[in-house]
């Protein structure tokens, strides 16, 4: 029997089976999704110790800490040599690339389209919003502290605009983090889900790093940036989570 001829019976359980496996799909994916009042704590946490940092570089009272950590990763000799071979250079702009602008949005927008693919329209919603709304504090942040960049070492890449937060750091961690608390839910493994968030965060932490190693921010800057993008990243997912979720019915159910 050929799929045009097939029985009204059979199309219409078919049809029941295909809405049960999304219906599957969208329980387990809300049923496996960090609890949103851990995230809100989780992005409190990160939170608060944004507000600390903030405080220390408001105050001046981070000024020796940041020019031991810009100072440590230079040759004593000579502040425009860094420490280790040669090929480091290389590896570490590779590395930063990772929280740029093209490679951090071009993995953002494969991220919301696989989600889509996979008919995670809520996690979708989510994901983007997250990160979209991520632009805007991150933005804000950066005027309303008004740093200049480090002159304490030379850069060895180029880079502009305010200093504080620094944007690789706090935006690498928005979408990767949010992406994957967005993922994750896929598993019903606790271990699963725990190693894809953790190396979201050990991924975002070294590009962070990369940051100071270069020379660009005050660790201060990328201190604060990641524990901002973090805290978006683990807030949002609580408090746009409802939003996301209404947003999704409604768009792909009129």
């Amino acid at each position: 029997m050929t799929e045009n001829a097939r029985p009204a019976w059979a199309a219409r359980n078919l049809a029941e089976h295909e809405r049960a496996g999304e219906r599957i799909v969208v329980r387990h994916s809300h049923n496996w999704r960090m609890a949103p009042s851990h995230a809100m704590l989780v992005g409190l946490v990160c939170w608060a110790g944004f507000a600390v940092v903030v405080f220390l570089v408001v105050t001046g009272r981070g000024g020796a800490f940041d020019d031991a950590g810009l100072r440590i990763w230079r040759a004593a000799s000579d502040l425009s040599l860094p420490r280790g071979p040669e090929w480091l250079v290389e590896a570490v702009r590779d590395l930063t690339a990772l929280g740029g602008t093209l490679l951090r949005n071009i993995f953002a927008v494969a991220a919301v389209i696989a989600l889509l693919f996979l008919r995670l329209r809520r996690e979708a919603f989510l994901f983007a919003a997250t990160v979209s709304s991520g632009w805007i504090v991150e933005f804000a942040l950066k005027v309303a502290v008004g740093r200049p960049r480090p002159v304490i070492v030379p850069h060895l890449m180029g880079a502009g605009g305010n200093s504080f937060p620094s944007g690789h750091s706090f935006n690498s961690a928005v979408v990767y983090i949010a992406m994957a608390l967005a993922f994750a839910s896929l598993s019903s493994r606790a271990k699963v889900r725990a190693t894809i968030i953790g190396a979201a965060i050990m991924g975002t932490l070294l590009v962070a790093v990369s940051r100071v190693w270069l020379g660009v921010h005050y660790p201060t800057d990328v201190i604060a940036g990641w524990l901002g993008g973090a805290g978006w990243a683990f807030s949002a997912s609580a408090l746009l989570y409802k939003p996301a979720k209404v947003v999704a019915n409604g768009t792909f159910n009129q």
